[in-house]
């Protein structure tokens, strides 16, 4: 990844119903073009060049090391000389939802 600058912001959210359970024995993931990104239920930054890119949001249970629970991926375009890129991810209600992955306030 390029350093020139541009950043993703993504605030990962647990769904209400079930945050106390996902805050206690999961911890998400932010992957971006392959690379993985150690997050927390709330907001990460991560470092990316200008251009087009992949980001996928997954979580695992702490004991885990390689399951992709819940995952989901959305492409978008970072400008390095413009505001931060910013996303939400929200893990749906029901066991097995996947992630929605869209801009803050969205759904």
């Amino acid at each position: 990844m390029s350093s020139d600058g541009a950043v993703l912001s993504v605030t990962v959210k647990p769904s209400l119903s079930a945050a106390w359970f996902h805050h206690l024995l999961t911890r998400p993931v932010v992957e971006v073009d392959g690379r993985e990104f150690p997050a927390r239920w709330g907001t990460v930054d991560v470092p990316v060049g200008g251009g087009e890119h992949r980001v996928a949001v997954f979580f695992r249970y702490r004991w885990q090391q390689d399951a992709r629970l819940a995952e989901s991926s959305v492409e978008f375009s970072a400008d390095a000389h413009a505001r931060p890129v910013s996303l939400t991810a929200r893990l749906g209600a029901r066991n097995g939802s996947r992630f929605r992955i869209g801009a803050p306030g969205a759904g």
